[in-house]
């Protein structure tokens, strides 16, 4: 977990040098066919990335987008109508038979089909009508980490080339994300979650929040924790967590919240005074500290580009929580790299 985590820098730099020119024929495509709106079908860790696809979709695309529930389709025998639709399969393995079932049904419902993995001989890509190899290379550990980024970068392109329309990424977005590959070194460095692994290594229960981008950061980093250490860790939206699930909130629950510009940044202000009061333990993840407790610290960027960078500390804490524990993060019990849904 450690290497592959290691490695996302790297990866940034090969698909930007690699994969982009694949993105921006599918998108140059998505833009000819000019969807109506997009449904993403994705399971755990790549239902985080498609999550961060939907608000991509919805904000920079000005089309209407969500999730998928597989079930609808593989237990129940629902047949949507996705005549002009995008549907989007995300997976790593692309071997889950209930995501190839809903691209495959969508293009038999006349939806065009997408599957963007890491295996681009896999059945969900064999499905769908274009495919996409986010290219990350092998993951060794059980958690998917690099994958992860790997698919938050290639539907940021891909959404971005698609607003662009010809399907190439405008010069100045395309300056932009080549820093990427250095801030991620960057955000990667320093002592910080190892510190945090040690203070919060006895904790029971842990909450994470975010708002826009940021929340399927908070998602996947709650995800993270469960899998390599059973740490329950419950994730909600900045807005939710003011609904109630607020009250859990104390001094011996740590919370992570994931802050950084833009508006969804500025909208967690009330989240974290809300927190104070409680005198929670938090920690806030990003370019803005906004007055928590610690603070994992990332560069200031374009709040789309946040999540390619926040995620990458709290990878490191899932980590280093881990070990803290006694446990071994590259093989968590009861998990395999393949998960077969139906």
């Amino acid at each position: 977990m450690a290497a592959d985590i290691a490695e996302q820098p790297d990866v940034y730099a090969r698909m930007l040098d690699t994969v982009a020119g694949p993105v921006a024929a599918v998108a140059a495509e998505i833009a000819r066919r000019r969807p109506r709106h997009i449904v993403f079908t994705a399971r755990g860790t790549s239902d985080h990335a498609a999550l961060y696809g939907a608000y991509l979709a919805e904000i920079r695309l000005g089309l209407p987008a969500g999730l998928a529930s597989p079930s609808a389709v593989t237990v129940y025998g629902a047949r949507p109508d996705l005549r002009d639709s995008l549907v989007i399969g995300v997976s790593q393995s692309g071997g889950s038979p209930d995501l190839r079932e809903v691209v495959r049904v969508a293009r038999e419902q006349g939806a065009l089909t997408l599957a963007v993995t890491n295996a681009p001989d896999s059945p969900l890509a064999e499905a769908a009508e274009l495919s996409l190899d986010i290219g990350a290379g092998h993951e060794r550990a059980v958690a998917a980490t690099k994958t992860y980024t790997a698919e938050l970068l290639a539907l940021l392109m891909l959404v971005e080339g698609v607003r662009a329309g010809a399907g190439a990424l405008p010069a100045d977005e395309r300056a932009a994300l080549d820093a990427l590959p250095g801030l991620a070194a960057e955000a990667l460095a320093g002592s910080a979650p190892e510190e945090l692994a040690a203070r919060y290594r006895f904790a029971g229960r842990l909450i994470t929040t975010g708002r826009g981008y940021a929340y399927p950061t908070a998602r996947e980093a709650a995800l993270k924790l469960m899998e390599t250490s059973y740490l329950p860790a419950l994730a909600f939206s900045g807005a939710d967590l003011l609904h109630g699930p607020l009250a859990m909130a104390d001094p011996d629950v740590p919370v992570l919240a994931v802050v950084g510009g833009g508006p969804a940044g500025e909208s967690m202000r009330d989240v974290l005074a809300r927190l104070a009061d409680r005198r929670a333990d938090v920690v806030t993840i990003g370019s803005q500290s906004a007055g928590g407790v610690h603070h994992l610290a990332t560069a200031p960027v374009d709040e789309r580009y946040a999540p390619l960078l926040d995620i990458l500390p709290l990878q490191r804490l899932a980590l280093s929580l881990a070990l803290a524990r006694g446990e071994n993060p590259d093989s968590p019990r009861g998990l395999k790299k393949v998960t077969a849904t139906r």
